[in-house]
Formats: structure tokens, sequence, C-alpha cells
């Protein structure tokens, strides 16, 4: 068995809640569209079938209403989003307004009521915690891209700022919010540019949509932002969480964290050129978890069905407390092999994939642009 932390009741003050929902069963993009694989209805059943999600521990994402969204977002693209869901497709002004219809961003059948789904679990967490500190793990959240004003990056909302944004009208006033997906947090940074209170860490694939996140990119202080090549390895990613992240995040003595974690810079992710395993996300994780009193662990990117669920069920198992098993038992094994990349002509995964949780390690050199790009932003 690979050991989690075990539960800290007297650190957090509540047990550690999962916040799912049934509306990502089923439901995708498109048969086209990277988002058309299953995520977070793998992490519910791979959860359940470990006995990892016992009711004390689960709670219902509900969905955001209108009014809770334009706590960031314009009433009009609200009132768009829900009009192009009602209608089944984009007339000719969202596509030019509020970038719905596009390649990237596609009206589906729920493409007002899942991303509310999402932006109403990160948001109801955030309340959740500002009255009480804990960990809560809301894997349908992350959605990092989204603008005040139009859809973005696969992203139609914003839940991540959403629910900093609540944090921050509760009273907190020192928020760490630290990205490990394979893309830039634009959407966030944006929000939170010159907010003092709101600490912001992103390490992101150099060369990459949005092509935003430079390493000079500081966002009027706020921001700390880390370009890396491809083949990024978990030696790396240990050397970037020790030279950038923790003694940042220590520092700043966040009363929150909102730590996301987009599952697309695993190696086997087909939209970036990063080579973690994911252990890298579990050693970040776990060191994370005793710099804050409260801690929301949100999904993001990610579009290998196997990786994914493997990756967000492992956090789940990390946050609560259990033992990450060596071999999944039969019925997670089930869960996996069930999966499909529901079109396209990917090969299958291997064995390793179909029966762990945890993969075996990615170690490799640390690279001199690596320790240069350290050395620039600890001077910062």
């Amino acid at each position: 068995m690979i050991e989690g932390p075990p539960p800290r009741p007297a650190a957090t003050g509540t047990t550690p809640l999962f916040l799912g929902s049934d509306i990502y069963r089923g439901s995708s993009y498109g048969a086209r569209h990277p988002l058309r694989v299953p995520r977070v209805s793998t992490v519910m059943d791979l959860a359940r079938a470990l006995g990892w999600l016992p009711r004390d521990r689960f709670r219902v994402s509900p969905r955001a209403k209108p009014a809770a969204l334009t706590l960031w977002h314009e009433p009009a693209y609200i009132a768009a989003l829900q009009e192009a869901e009602g209608l089944g497709e984009a007339t000719e002004e969202m596509r030019h307004r509020f970038h719905l219809g596009t390649l990237s961003n596609p009206v589906f059948p729920e493409v007002y009521r899942r991303p509310a789904t999402g932006a109403g679990g990160t948001m109801l967490a955030a309340e959740l915690l500002a009255a009480r500190p804990g960990s809560i793990h809301v894997p349908g959240g992350g959605t990092h891209h989204g603008l005040p004003g139009r859809a973005n990056g696969f992203c139609y909302l914003n839940d991540v700022v959403l629910g900093i944004k609540v944090l921050q009208r509760a009273g907190l006033g020192r928020i760490a919010y630290v990205d490990l997906d394979a893309h830039h947090s634009d959407g966030v940074e944006l929000a939170f540019a010159c907010d003092p209170g709101v600490r912001m860490i992103s390490v992101h694939e150099e060369g990459r949509w949005p092509f935003t996140g430079a390493l000079d990119d500081t966002a009027g202080g706020s921001a700390f932002n880390l370009p890396v090549p491809r083949g990024y390895n978990d030696s790396e990613a240990r050397a970037v969480l020790h030279g950038l992240i923790l003694p940042r995040v220590e520092a700043f003595k966040p009363e929150a964290l909102v730590l996301q974690c987009g599952a697309d810079s695993l190696l086997e992710d087909p939209l970036s050129r990063l080579a973690l395993s994911n252990r890298a996300y579990l050693e970040a994780i776990r060191a994370l978890l005793p710099l804050a009193p409260r801690v929301l662990v949100l999904g993001g990117g990610g579009y290998n069905p196997w990786s994914v669920g493997r990756l967000w069920t492992a956090i789940w198992g990390c946050i609560a407390g259990w033992d990450l098993p060596d071999r999944l038992p039969p019925e997670g094994r089930a869960v996996l092999q069930a999966l499909s990349w529901n079109g396209g002509g990917r090969a299958l995964p291997g064995p390793d994939m179909l029966e762990t949780l945890v993969d075996p390690p990615r170690e490799g050199p640390v690279r001199e642009v690596i320790r240069d790009r350290l050395g620039v932003l600890a001077r910062r």
C-alpha cells in the first residue's frame, strides 16, 4: 500500500468532503471535442468501488443560480448561456459576442447546467470552508479560463474566481491559489491582478495556449508564473515544489488555499507535452495540506479518461486519508476497463493504467532552464 496522510480532524475541524453530481454522467461536449470523455463520473465510480465515498463524505453539487454567477460574470452572458441551452444552438450574435458555438466552446445539451453545477460546487465548498476550516475536493471545478463575458478555452464559467470571491466576501483576507494545469490560468489572473490578498502561482507548459503567464508576468505583484518546457518530469516538479510553491505559500500564511489539479500535465494527456506521473501531484498535495486551515482542491484540464480518473480519485484518497492501493480491487479495475475514448483512433491504455491507481515514478534530470527560472522567481 502507498500510505497517505491520516485524516486531520484536529487541524481541519471537519471531515473532508467530496462534491460531485450525476450531471457529468453521459454529458459530453460532442463527438469531436476533447471533452467527449468521461471524467468526474469516473472519479465518483472509482472512489465508490474503493469504499471511499461513504454518505457522510459526499455532497451533491448544487447548480449555481444565475444571480450568484454575476458575482463575476456579466448578466448578459449568463442569459445567453441559458438561451443557447434552450435553443440547442448558438446564434450568430452569441458566437461573435460570447464565443458560444465555436469549436472550442460548442453548444451541447447541458451547456449551461453543467458549468453552473461545477460553479455551484466550488461556491458551496467555499461557503462551507469559510464557515469552518477543512478540506473539500470538487473535481468538477477548476475551469480557470472562463472570462466575465465570454466562454474561453473549454470553460464557460470560471468557478475558481467565483469560489475565491466567495471566500473574500466571507472576510478571508489571504488566499493562495496554486495551479498545476498544463495551461496558464489566464481567467483567474485577470480577476485578481494587483489584489494583494490573493497570491497566484501557476506552473504551465511554455509555448502552449493561451500563450500567457510569462516568467516576467507578475499581475501587478500578485502572481508567480513558471512556464516549463516539454518533458517536465517528476524530479523537476519536486524542485519546483520546494523551490517555488511551498516557500511562497508558506510565507503568505494563507487563510485558505485553492489548488487546481488539471490532469493534463500527466504524460498520457493528448493536449500537452509534459511528462509527470500522478505521484508528482500527490506529493504536492501532501506538502501543501498543512499550510492552510482551509483547502479547496479542484479538477481542471485532462483529456485522457484513464489518467484523469486515476489522478483525481487518488487525490481524493490523499485528502481523505485513505491508503492508496498498489493494485486496484476487481470493482475498481472494472470501472477503468469500461472506459473508452468515445471516438477517435487513439490506442487503449496498457495494463498498468487499468489495474493500478498510482503511476510508477517518472524521474529525470532537473534541467538548467528550470533551475534558472526558479532562480529568477526566488529573487522576486
